[in-house]
């Protein structure tokens, strides 16, 4: 999308006392001849100020930084968060147009703004209080549709809703931002369907008591050893012929971890391994292969 900076251009800009002694602050934070680095958060600083980035500007804050106008206009073009026309008084409502967005209604956000607001994007309303225009991707295709409205985000919305938040605007007031349906983040509308405390929860620990054993230890913090096991899981019903249903109860005096497995037993029989893990018979545990 080709971004040009407005036709109507104020006469000049510069930072108010305040302003000024962040922007420098900034600065120091790279080396000596970096200082260049400080144009994106000056440039937004510039922006918080004004509402807008003005021609004048990004001038002011590319003599700032010592370095030449066009590559501060470069990066005053390139991110969207930077406005290069004047915006409303009260809000300028970015909508996603993206993909996920459009698909769930992200037209429909679009048409109240132009009945609310201007029919056209980047056009203040007739009062001057509100502006819009369609962005790239916000980054909340879960919730979509949604829209940022200075730096709140509010998703989850219809035209209705959307409406709602103009007039909540209007008469002063600032809505809730986040999803708008009564959901509390981007969990499934539905509801949980992952490690439930019912379901997965105790069948993923009842399941992982079972875990099988690898032939190695690590050492703890105070010097003992643990044996290390898989990360999967090994059911009743798939365990090997042969294998014991029930591990042998520890003697008392061994290193013994929290599945009940001591360290001597970490090294024992491959039993309970999977058969690409095992030996093959015939063979003793520490047998290697010179085929």
């Amino acid at each position: 999308m080709l971004r040009r900076l407005s036709p109507v251009q104020p006469d000049d800009f510069a930072f108010t006392p305040r302003n000024l002694e962040w922007a420098r602050a900034q600065m120091t934070k790279y080396p000596e001849g970096r200082q260049q680095s400080a144009i994106i958060p000056v440039l937004w600083r510039a922006q918080e100020q004004e509402g807008w980035l003005s021609r004048p500007a990004i001038e002011y804050c590319a003599e700032l930084l010592g370095m030449s106008f066009i590559r501060a206009l470069e990066v005053a073009t390139f991110y969207f968060m930077f406005q290069l026309h004047p915006v409303g008084r009260i809000a300028h409502v970015q909508i996603c147009g993206t993909t996920t967005c459009m698909i769930c209604g992200a037209g429909d956000l679009i048409a109240v703004c132009r009945e609310r607001i201007a029919p056209t994007p980047h056009t203040l309303s007739a009062d001057g209080n509100f502006s819009w225009e369609e962005v790239e991707c916000l980054g909340a295709c879960t919730n979509a549709p949604m829209v940022q409205i200075g730096k709140d985000y509010y998703e989850d919305l219809t035209a209705q809703k959307l409406a709602a938040l103009i007039d909540a605007l209007v008469a002063g007031q600032l809505p809730v931002p986040g999803p708008q349906n009564g959901r509390f983040s981007s969990e499934a509308l539905g509801g949980a369907t992952a490690l439930t405390a019912t379901e997965r929860s105790e069948d993923y620990n009842a399941s992982a008591a079972r875990a099988v054993r690898l032939r190695d230890t690590v050492k703890r913090i105070d010097g003992g050893e643990v044996p290390i096991l898989t990360p999967w899981a090994q059911r009743p019903e798939q365990a090997e012929p042969g294998a014991p249903e029930n591990e042998p109860e520890p003697s008392a005096g061994r290193l013994v971890d929290a599945t009940g497995i001591t360290v001597q037993e970490a090294a024992g029989t491959s039993a309970g391994r999977p058969p690409s893990m095992r030996e093959p018979a015939g063979q003793p545990a520490d047998a290697r292969t010179t085929e």
